[in-house]
């Protein structure tokens, strides 16, 4: 609890590390993660630092590694084991799996090829035997006007001279594949094309298409030449075509022996390559692990320096002070085991730097906390929110989304993730469920606290339970239930009035008619009255201001313990108190009003009652005329208050200023020392504080028992007394402005409920009055619609709706009270923050 309170009291240590057994020291520290290192090189580039060649060798390790890891996939629970690194181990395997990898894409892309050419050989066989007639008109083809074409019957009688190229083309380029041919060839060429029935894979580029086997006739040398450069202009695959019967015999033979070869070497290259995978895998996790926790121990040797003698390493930690034995115990670890008479060890030493922050959280208060620093990182030793957050944040919130139900459903989701939290699924998700998992206590609060609130509003899907009986008395209204002297000036119910009046008004000065207020929460027959939102928003408006009263209230109490602990007590008198009056002689006087209402007047004098606000305006502008108000002497009462609040107005302005001007001309300094330095009395430490020392020591020449010696530094008085100014304002009109904030609280109660209200008009209310023959079918897509409506709008979008409204109440509201949060946060170095901190792309810096 203390540490959740405030910050872990932090020191600074110096560790003194020889050289041979640095390794195995911080080896150990980085398994129990106590201290974080300070960067004694920080002039020293980092490529000129002591270890920077073993930084590079772990990084070129890593590399390694994660060319196995894209090349294997191995579940977490089997990567265990210790391995030794060995890196001209895991040189040797990685050129053998690229050699491997390498030869099988090679054979790979020769069994592609060879399969077009069989499907090429297959189709061009048909084409010779087949009389083709080719056609051209001159609207396709204007070149045939001037140039005569060859009959390919007369090109057959010419076959000296013709050629062939056949091959594969993509279908896509066949059209302007053959418009090119007659453009560039004049005519002297015949095409003749076939689609394949399957799609094959490219060998090139590996992706799936169709494809089109050619056959291109020529007649000429040159015409050959132009034929085959545009082929290579479109890509095509030429494969040589075949001048016999017997030669394409011979080809397909051939062709069909080296595809069976290929298929056979194939397999047995990938059997060849599953087991350098699997060897490979056998400690690929251990290993990147084992590699990661080397490179962040050198990483870490690059921040500590050397002594005058090379042979020791100084490094400087910040360590909780709780932990400084635990420190003492892994020095000791590591200068056993690497066997080194002299042991390594460490000695706390004085600072004037702030320390990081430390606050230690468990797996249910980490929510909470990273709420608070989303705000940012507390001050050293300041007081933390999270404490409080844990318990605020989620009332606050439910009473934005108070309903029963919803609350309900959202307790039963969070109890669901916060039962299956080790499984190993949920731990390792992203994206949205992944925010889900890690705020399931947060989840599960709200819920609860939604659960409560709903009860208090008697509100579960917009509709009241009557868990206690109604204490209204309906019945009681009726005429014939009084007797004729007690239905004087009573205005009852008769037979005529329940026939002829649309609404019926209950009134609670009849006998038997109210019975007292209901047990716990709102009387469920305000679900039926007309008059239910006016009754609800004068209910949820007074609850929030109250709320938000007691709320920014306790942020300025908080403050206070600030003060102590720092020991500026002087900030309590001047800055503090003042505050709290001016909070509580105004708002406080506010929710003194609203209480003393509900308790003080009743059913029959509620009409004589006041108006609050009549009251409180009145409270400022002093009418000459008595007005009737809530209590006796509320007119002296109100004028004290106010007397109060102006008081404390010009303290909190110029108090502090005036009383740090007065400290420094000399009420406490006996003189100036011949060391330049001022003597202060020790019993003032706040003022110390204050004078702006930053060098604070014990006398060094002991003048006078129970002084100390502080460096005065230059005092503005112009800059003090405008930054006080500044807040100064900043609370006075941040009071008003955040009294009204807190009013959000009824809007989205208000929203949320009349959201619930509509979706249960326009959907259950609909289904439910549908008669008996089609109620039945058309009730379950229309529950099933209303839960996915729910879930989405109620509950995610209200809910997330509710959610930073929640969080704007803490930080602007409630943490600008006390809260600093301009404190850096604790990094320690351990070997448990590896796969976030020292990822395979951490540079040597």
């Amino acid at each position: 609890m203390g540490s959740l309170f405030r910050s872990e009291s932090m020191c600074l240590a110096q560790l003194f590390l020889q050289s041979g057994t640095a390794y195995e020291c911080l080896s150990a520290l980085g398994e129990k993660g106590l201290v974080q290192f300070r960067d004694l090189n920080q002039n020293v580039s980092s490529f000129q630092r002591k270890f920077v060649g073993e930084v590079k060798r772990c990084e070129e390790l890593e590399r390694f590694l994660v060319f196995f890891q894209d090349r294997v996939s191995l579940d977490s629970p089997s990567c265990s084991g210790s391995h030794s690194v060995d890196q001209e181990q895991l040189q040797k395997l990685e050129v053998e799996l690229r050699e491997v990898t390498k030869n099988k894409e090679k054979l790979r892309k020769n069994l592609l090829e060879l399969v077009e050419y069989t499907h090429m050989l297959r189709i061009t066989k048909t084409f010779l035997k087949r009389n083709v007639e080719f056609e051209p008109t001159y609207e396709e083809f204007p070149a045939l006007e001037n140039d005569s074409l060859l009959d390919y019957s007369c090109m057959q009688r010419l076959g000296a001279k013709l050629g062939f190229v056949s091959g594969l083309i993509q279908q896509g380029k066949v059209e302007a594949f053959e418009r090119m041919l007659w453009r560039a060839c004049k005519g002297y060429t015949i095409v003749t094309y076939a689609e394949l029935d399957e799609s094959l894979e490219d060998p090139e580029t590996g992706e799936v298409i169709k494809w089109n086997v050619f056959l291109i006739s020529f007649w000429g040398e040159q015409i050959g030449h132009k034929v085959k450069k545009i082929c290579d202009c479109y890509h095509c695959h030429v494969y040589p075509y075949p001048n016999t019967a017997e030669e394409r015999r011979e080809i397909q033979e051939g062709l069909n022996t080296r595809i069976q070869d290929l298929y056979t070497v194939l397999h047995k290259t990938e059997d060849y390559l599953r087991q350098v995978l699997c060897k490979a895998a056998e400690s690929v996790c251990s290993r990147v692990v084992q590699v990661r926790k080397v490179k962040a121990i050198y990483h870490m040797l690059n921040m500590c320096s050397f002594d005058v003698t090379n042979k020791c390493l100084i490094a400087e930690v910040w360590c909780p002070e709780v932990d400084l034995p635990g420190l003492r115990r892994a020095l000791e670890e590591g200068s056993r085991e690497s066997g080194a008479t002299i042991p390594s060890f460490m000695n706390t030493i004085p600072t004037k730097e702030t320390p990081p922050t430390l606050i230690r959280t468990n797996k249910f208060t980490e929510g909470f906390q990273n709420i608070v620093d989303a705000y940012g990182v507390g001050s050293y030793r300041e007081v933390n929110p999270a404490l409080f957050t844990i318990i605020t944040f989620p009332f606050l919130f439910a009473v934005m989304f108070g309903d029963f139900g919803h609350g309900f459903v959202m307790f039963l989701f969070a109890l669901l993730l916060v039962l299956n939290e080790n499984h190993p699924r949920l731990s390792q998700s992203q994206e949205i469920l992944g925010m889900f998992f890690n705020g399931r206590y947060i989840l599960l609060l709200m819920g609860l606290f939604s659960v409560y609130t709903g009860l208090i509003y008697n509100d579960c899907f917009s509709k009241s339970v009557n868990l206690f009986g109604s204490r209204w008395n309906v019945s009681a209204m009726y005429s014939s239930s009084h007797s004729a002297e007690e239905q004087k000036g009573m205005k009852l119910w008769n037979d005529s009035t329940i026939r002829h009046s649309r609404t019926l008004q209950l009134d609670p000065n009849v006998p038997g008619v109210f019975r007292g207020p209901y047990p716990f929460g709102i009387d469920p027959i305000w679900n039926l009255a007309t008059n239910r939102l006016t009754f609800l928003n004068s209910f949820k408006m007074k609850m929030s201001v109250i709320l938000g009263i007691i709320h920014m209230t306790f942020g300025v109490i908080l403050g206070i313990f600030n003060h102590l602990h720092f020991r500026k007590k002087f900030n309590i008198y001047l800055v503090s108190v003042p505050e709290i009056l001016f909070m509580l002689c105004i708002f406080g006087y506010l929710i003194f009003m609203i209480i003393y209402k509900w308790l003080a007047y009743s059913a029959e004098t509620s009409r004589e009652a006041p108006s609050i606000l009549i009251e409180f305006i009145n409270m400022f502008l002093f009418p000459a005329s008595e007005t009737h108000g809530l209590y006796p002497g509320q007119a002296h009462v109100q004028k004290v208050l106010v007397a109060l609040t102006v008081l404390a107005v010009p303290v909190l302005f110029l108090g502090k200023p005036l009383f740090l001007l007065w400290l420094h001309n000399g009420r406490s300094c006996f003189g100036v020392s011949r060391s330049g330095y001022t003597l202060v009395r020790k019993d003032s430490e706040e003022e110390v504080s204050l004078l702006g020392s930053q060098d604070v020591e014990e006398g060094h020449n002991r003048m006078e028992e129970g002084c100390r010696e502080v460096t005065c530094e230059e005092f503005n008085f112009g800059e003090i007394l405008m930054t006080q100014a500044i807040h100064s304002i900043e609370y006075c009109l941040g009071c008003i402005s955040n009294t009204a904030s807190y009013l959000r609280l009824w809007a989205l109660s208000l929203a949320h409920a009349q959201l619930s209200d509509v979706l249960w008009a326009m959907l259950l209310r609909v289904g439910l009055r549908v008669d008996t023959t089609y109620g039945v079918l058309l009730l379950l897509p229309v529950m099933a619609f209303f839960a996915v409506l729910t879930i989405f709008i109620l509950l995610v979008m209200e809910g997330l709706s509710a959610f930073l409204h929640a969080i704007r109440l803490h930080w602007v509201e409630f943490q600008n009270k006390f809260y600093v949060g301009a404190g850096t946060k604790f990094v320690p170095f351990s070997f448990s923050l590896l796969s976030s901190k020292f990822s395979c792309g951490d540079s040597l810096a």
